[in-house]
């Protein structure tokens, strides 16, 4: 037998071999391999079978060895890997790591503990006599008599103070057994529910989930490939259409995935879903990359030899090796979250809807906000669309008030951090024991610092961008590369002491809430404070169990969380999203003030959304005070169809960088001289000109822009194009197609 492998070793490149005798029957397409390579062994995926090779079958070597007795790759992720390697010109070996997480590739192994046991009983003689000669084995045997189940021969040992031999004569004279197990090591196995009662009981559905219920259901039955986009307002059950689309596969036989767009949402939807399944015996899984590797290994293990067919995470919980694939559910379907900004730059979401094709099954988008992708697509005819126009109970949405914060600033005689309308309600609800959610979407105290007298900003040396004061340890930090320095107490420049912050950070609203509640109980959630692993469960389980009075915080707490007692959210500076060069910038500020405001009200009382802004007319803001988001996307698409953006055309972004700007110009405008002749009139090219962000980590950055009908023609061109090119070492290139982030 010969197979083609692709190795995991620096190279994209089909390798033949052959495979022996004793490993014939384990070897499928899929499997994860050892070759030998130059003398020395590496990975290896299988990709081919009964192959003919290039050179004759005599000179071929062997396999070394195989990893897991289960393949690590589906046939559909197979094909899966080889559609993204060629429409995200990545390379092969690229996709195939994003695949399959580092602890199956490393060929660890599942954890196992070793069990005793009695297997035979002694009469009062025997007792007496092995009491006499052996008083320790007695000893032992008589502790494991009194267990009813066997018991952990570590913890045995370490509580009688005895050792591994008196165990092996006891089980040499045949009283007790010695028996090995495998130890699952599970994700978030305390079941975690962050305070909230989770039931196995489903809810009843109101009208408008009976019908999404019923429509995902006909589609579902029909085993074909199908996409369906939920649009439902924020609190209108989008969870439990999901959760009964589940139940639906589950007893069919099949299998799940459910992705959500960040790891904060993931605790709270296994604690729901591990509610409603587990029970019935239905195991679930979780996957993100903030796991250890021995859960990840155990999780994959599950799945791979389907003892579990439900797995929950974030993006690459899309490729999960689950067996008879029915449903991907892709909640926050519009979250931005879900493109990966490193090789392979996927888009899960994309990924999730070309899987189910390959499978032939159906994908549920879900959204209060759909991506105007998504909402192309359904006026295209390629998704179904359904809605949710109520929250569940005929729960009122919140009220929405604007604040014009150049008022603000006239009537105080300089910046002001919360308004006088904030503060007044803040101390309404504090007074009534409810809850409140603060959100600015910069860390930090203030977003840099600047001298009055002179204008000298503070940049980082390494990155062109000015650093963020942080006044908890009175530093001043690069967001971008991570470097820091002591924040200086006269300007560098001119020596004036007159150097003060500029802008808003989470440290700076903290700062004020503390100043006008000083009672309340509060906490701060960014990515300064969440780098221990599971605070932010602590925190959100905190809050829910209402020990937390005020939650301030960034995008982590602006997306899927539901919490019934917080009546009150506030938008210190909704602004932030739309002042950027990104044709997006205006969509992005929209779904952003319609999620967050959906944060409130969610349980009995009703919620109340204030937004602090500059801008008070911009389209978005005023789209979303009315959460019109019919009106948004018609007047958008418009503006979109106009200037042929996304999602009229695709888009491809170059990146160009490297520590000599004047040698990065040159090459890139070299570069667009011969995509110019290769493609002409199949691409619109912009640039080359510098990134936004024109240095980052002392390398500069030139961009250039491809607008053209399909990706699939005009990708594989330009990577072939790449290979004629003769590019220096200190020069890097990077594709991105259908990119989320324009700096």
């Amino acid at each position: 037998m010969i197979v083609g492998v692709q190795p995991l070793a620096g190279f994209d490149k089909l390798l033949h071999y052959t495979v022996p005798e004793t490993l014939r029957a384990a070897v499928r397409v899929g499997s994860l391999v050892r070759v030998p390579i130059m003398n020395r062994s590496h990975l290896a995926l299988v990709l081919e079978k009964d192959t003919i090779p290039d050179v004759p079958p005599a000179k071929l070597k062997a396999l070394s060895g195989i990893l897991h007795e289960f393949p690590a790759l589906t046939p559909d992720l197979l094909e899966l890997a080889r559609w993204m390697h060629s429409y995200y010109a990545a390379r092969m070996e690229s996709v195939l790591e994003a695949m399959i997480p580092a602890a199956v590739r490393d060929g660890s192994r599942l954890k196992s503990e070793k069990y005793l046991e009695v297997v035979r009983l002694l009469a009062p003689d025997e007792h007496a006599a092995l009491a006499r000669k052996a008083p320790k084995q007695a000893k032992l045997y008589d502790f494991l008599r009194q267990q009813f189940q066997p018991q952990k021969k570590s913890l045995v040992l370490a509580r009688l103070g005895s050792t591994a031999a008196v165990v092996n004569a006891l089980v040499q004279h045949g009283l007790i057994r010695e028996e090995e197990r495998h130890v699952e090591r599970v994700a978030y196995a305390d079941n975690w529910t962050g305070g909230e009662i989770v039931t196995g009981l489903p809810p009843k559905l109101n009208d408008e989930q009976a019908a999404v219920v019923f429509s995902v259901a006909e589609s579902l039955e029909k085993r074909k490939f199908a996409v369906h986009l939920l649009h439902g307002v924020t609190g209108s059950g989008k969870t439990e259409v999901y959760l009964r689309a589940v139940e639906q596969v589950l007893a069919a036989g099949g299998s799940a995935i459910y992705l959500v767009p960040e790891v904060a949402l993931t605790p709270q939807t296994v604690a729901r879903l591990r509610g409603r399944f587990e029970s019935a015996g239905h195991k679930t899984v979780v996957w993100h990359s903030h796991l250890g590797e021995g859960e990840r290994l155990d999780g994959w293990t599950a799945l791979a030899s389907g003892q579990a067919r439900v797995v929950v995470g974030a993006r690459s919980a899309v490729f999960a090796p689950v067996k008879d694939l029915r449903l991907i559910v892709v909640d926050e379907e519009h979250e931005p979250a879900y493109k990966q900004d490193e090789t392979p730059r996927y888009h899960g979401r994309d990924v999730a809807v070309y899987r189910a094709k390959l499978a032939h099954a159906v994908c549920l988008l879900g959204s209060a906000t759909p991506s105007l992708e998504s909402f192309a697509n359904v006026k295209g005819g390629k998704y179904r669309l359904n809605t949710l126009t109520k929250r569940v109970d005929d729960k009122k949405m919140p009220d929405i008030q604007i604040v014009d914060m150049r008022i603000e600033v006239m009537r105080s005689r300089g910046m002001v951090t919360l308004s006088r309308l904030l503060v007044d309600h803040m101390h309404q609800r504090f007074a009534r024991k409810e809850q409140i959610i603060l959100f600015i979407n910069r860390r930090g105290y203030s977003s840099s610092m600047q001298c009055r007298k002179c204008g000298h900003v503070e940049e980082c040396p390494h990155c062109s961008v000015a650093m963020t004061y942080h006044r908890a340890d009175e530093t001043l930090k690069c967001h971008l590369c991570g470097h820091q320095r002591g924040a200086p107490v006269a300007c560098p420049a001119c020596a004036a002491p007159d150097i003060r912050w500029r802008g808003l950070g989470t440290q700076r609203v903290e700062e004020a809430v503390r100043r006008v509640l000083p009672r309340a109980r509060l906490e701060r959630m960014d990515t300064d404070t969440m780098s221990k692993k599971h605070r932010f469960r602590q925190i959100l389980g905190d809050f829910r169990a209402g020990k937390i009075d005020i939650l301030i915080g960034t995008q982590m707490i602006g997306k899927g969380l539901d919490f019934p007692n917080v009546t009150l959210v506030g938008l210190v500076d909704a602004d932030l999203s739309m002042h950027v060069p990104d044709f997006r910038a205006n969509e992005r500020t929209f779904q952003l003030l319609v999620q967050v405001a959906g944060r409130a009200g969610r349980g009995d009382r009703a919620g109340e959304v204030v937004v602090q802004t500059f801008t008070p007319k911009a389209d978005a803001i005023q789209f979303a005070k009315r959460a019109d988001f019919d009106g948004f996307a018609e007047a958008e698409l418009a503006v979109r169809k106009k200037f042929a953006y996304p999602p009229y055309r695709h888009l491809v972004h170059h990146l160009f960088r490297g520590p000599n700007p004047e040698k990065i110009r040159f090459f890139a405008d070299h570069w667009v001289k011969q995509v110019e002749k290769t493609l002409g009139d199949a691409v619109e090219i912009r640039g080359p000109v510098p990134s936004p962000i024109e240095k980052v980590k002392d390398e500069y950055r030139f961009q250039v822009w491809y607008f053209c009908a399909g990706a699939t023609k005009v990708v594989p061109e330009l990577v072939k194009l790449q290979t004629t090119v003769n590019w220096p070492d200190d020069v890097t290139q990077v594709l991105d197609v259908d990119p989320m982030n324009l700096f």
